[in-house]
């Protein structure tokens, strides 16, 4: 409640929540005065139903009663020791984030040191320590399977994890950069600038050279024409052979792994309108001893764990 911009809406709360509680018990005492009917007498509200079903109009059971009058007293206490009205934050000083970093910090000194022997291992050591990888299991499926999948193979748009392909490079620190910081992954739209491309013609001519670099099916006619474009323009980003640039975040083109699909309508789509996707970077939020044993386990996915003690 502490983002009010106005303090009439503190007040608001207040006399709402009050006057809510304060009903309540006011309704109470007012069916306590109520009186049972004599015997032999009977007494209705005047509702029927179906004809012939009537409302009696007696006072409900003391004991149920009583039952509510101790909700309002809780409700009342309720309200002294914790937030509920308006800005006051209770006697207790009792808060959401309060609770939350003192569940952090306890869980904190129980795992922390865990987490630090791993933190001092290489990180090939790591990936080849059980516990570490039971506890990268548990982290990437909590956080990385939204979008990699959990088998980490990956979807349309994100990258799989467990071949040899590697956008921006499959070094062991280059991975847990990666994570640690985030990537922002661009192809540029050349729809929009048909005197670089040729537009929609061009790019198609373009998506069959690109496709030949794979060993997919292409017109050779066109793929020709796509080469003189691709030397002029793709060659700054892909590298002459179409190998692609880790440090550029360009994908190698002359293998089988395709990000966003390999048809040519899909390749002509990134050309004229490109692509763009972003990698989120976690050190903030898991901190370094997460990340190292998370960037172990994406090594251990794809084999490099084992590549690195070679």
């Amino acid at each position: 409640m502490s983002d009010f911009v106005s303090e009439f809406w503190n007040f608001y709360v207040v006399g709402i929540v009050l006057a809510s509680v304060i009903a309540c018990g006011v309704v109470l005492w007012s069916q306590s005065k109520v009186k049972a009917a004599p015997a032999g007498k009977v007494e209705t509200t005047g509702h029927v139903w179906d004809e012939t079903l009537e409302e009696y109009n007696n006072p409900l059971p003391r004991w149920w009663m009583w039952l509510f009058y101790i909700t309002v007293v809780f409700a009342l206490v309720y309200l002294v020791l914790y937030p509920g009205l308006g800005r006051f934050q209770g006697i207790l000083g009792w808060s959401s984030v309060g609770q939350y970093k003192t569940e952090v910090q306890k869980a904190d000194a129980q795992y922390g040191p865990i987490y630090d022997k791993f933190a001092k291992m290489p990180l090939n050591e790591v990936a080849a320590n059980k516990e570490a990888m039971e506890m990268g299991k548990r982290l990437f499926l909590t956080y990385c399977m939204q979008c990699h999948g959990s088998d980490a193979r990956g979807s349309k748009g994100f990258p799989n994890l467990t071949d040899a392909d590697w956008q921006w490079g499959g070094e062991p620190e280059t991975i847990q950069t990666t994570i640690a910081e985030g990537r922002m992954g661009m192809m540029p739209a050349y729809g929009g600038q048909p005197d670089v491309i040729g537009g929609e013609a061009g790019a198609k001519e373009v998506a069959n050279y690109v496709r030949s670099l794979s060993g997919l099916s292409h017109d050779s006619a066109l793929a020709a024409k796509g080469k003189e474009k691709f030397d002029k323009v793709c060659v700054a980003c892909h590298g002459p052979e179409g190998k692609g640039m880790n440090a550029l975040g360009a994908p190698n083109l002359t293998d089988k792994v395709w990000l966003y699909g390999s048809s040519e309508a899909t390749i002509v789509e990134t050309i004229t309108k490109g692509r763009a996707n972003r990698m989120p970077a976690w050190k903030e939020f898991l901190g370094d001893a997460k990340v190292h044993i998370l960037a172990a386990y994406v090594m251990s996915l794809s084999g490099k764990a084992g590549e690195q003690q070679k």
